[in-house]
């Protein structure tokens, strides 16, 4: 069976079963945890957020449980937009953040966005280090009392207010147009995050 997988700076991403296998995920999340773990002076933090895809909760339980097996903090924002997830980061003072999402590809397709401490994608150096890093046979583990908690918050209120106090943002005036807006959030997170943002826009 070929493997899809495809490695880059934006991500890790893949087929699952296909390229992104267990096995895969866990190398690249562990990865990716021991970089937090040299970022932070104490026990890191993660948020962690995925979109609908059927393969979204199996991918985020593995990375949630393999961060936490290195005694790294978790915050799970469930179902949540990238945008989201990177605001979530800069809002807690999170290391760092991992999206579960593949964009635009299929359904069949699934990734891991990893995030830094700015909620922003990793840098060349840090992506280069984490890749090879995965390569690496072994990997440090936190011992069964230094484990890292998890803790579930849906950032998606606290990501609308933030777009509503922007100083371009005028919402009273642009409920007084009375927009009616059809939104096609192909069975994805877009579903929950847009009619919430067109909602406290006053859009009907």
């Amino acid at each position: 069976m070929s493997s899809t997988l495809v490695v880059s700076i934006s991500g890790i991403r893949g087929i699952v079963g296909k390229g992104l296998d267990p096995a895969v995920i866990v190398r690249f999340a562990s990865a990716y945890g021991d970089l937090m773990l040299r970022s932070a002076a104490e026990a890191p933090t993660v948020v962690v957020g995925r979109d609908a895809r059927v393969s979204g909760p199996v991918c985020s339980e593995l990375v949630i449980n393999t961060l936490r097996a290195q005694g790294i903090h978790v915050i799970d924002a469930g179902l949540a937009s990238t945008p989201t997830v990177e605001m979530a980061v800069i809002s807690v003072g999170a290391t760092g953040g991992i999206v579960l999402s593949a964009s635009h590809n299929p359904a069949e397709w699934n990734a891991l966005k990893l995030l830094n401490s700015k909620g922003e994608f990793l840098s060349p150096r840090d992506a280069s280090e984490l890749i090879a890093a995965a390569e690496l046979p072994t990997r440090k583990w936190a011992q069964w009392d230094s484990l890292g908690s998890v803790r579930s918050h849906d950032f998606l209120d606290s990501h609308v207010s933030a777009i509503m106090d922007l100083p371009e943002i005028n919402a009273e005036r642009i409920a007084t147009r009375d927009f009616r807006v059809v939104v096609d959030a192909v069975n994805s997170v877009g579903g929950i995050a847009i009619p919430a943002i067109l909602r406290a826009l006053g859009v009907r």
